[in-house]
């Protein structure tokens, strides 16, 4: 296992790392919708803050050597899901088909009161 880290996300806010590499797989941490550079959540409701997590990702991929396009499974997770086809929607401009497996939930709350996080398993 590899522990993996860039400057262009934002940097693990507890005891955790961006992400592993394990084999041709990278596991990465659920991601919140936070500026690399101000580590604050981005301004705007939660469409906003899936493309900020989606800029995460990648970005962490992009450092792993591999990218976006090579995600496997996702998992997010949403403080209000009645807003839930909006979300899909922007989710859906970051991947074509065929597209990755996917689990969405419902939760009550989300470090630093962000409304949307974002952890995949992408292919190297």
């Amino acid at each position: 296992m590899k522990a993996i880290s860039t400057e262009t996300a934002p940097a693990a806010i507890g005891p955790y790392s961006q992400a592993m590499r394990s084999g041709n797989l990278l596991f990465v941490s659920g991601q919140l919708p936070l500026d690399p550079e101000t580590g604050e959540i981005v301004p705007g409701g939660a469409v906003e803050q899936m493309r900020q997590c989606l800029k995460n990702i990648a970005a962490i991929a992009e450092g792993a050597g591999t990218e976006l396009s090579r995600t496997v499974k996702t998992t997010i997770l949403v403080t209000d899901l009645s807003g839930f086809a909006d979300i899909n929607a922007e989710y859906g401009k970051a991947f074509a088909d065929p597209f990755p497996a996917r689990a969405c939930y419902e939760v009550s709350a989300l470090p630093k009161g962000a409304m949307v996080e974002v952890e995949a398993v992408i292919e190297i």
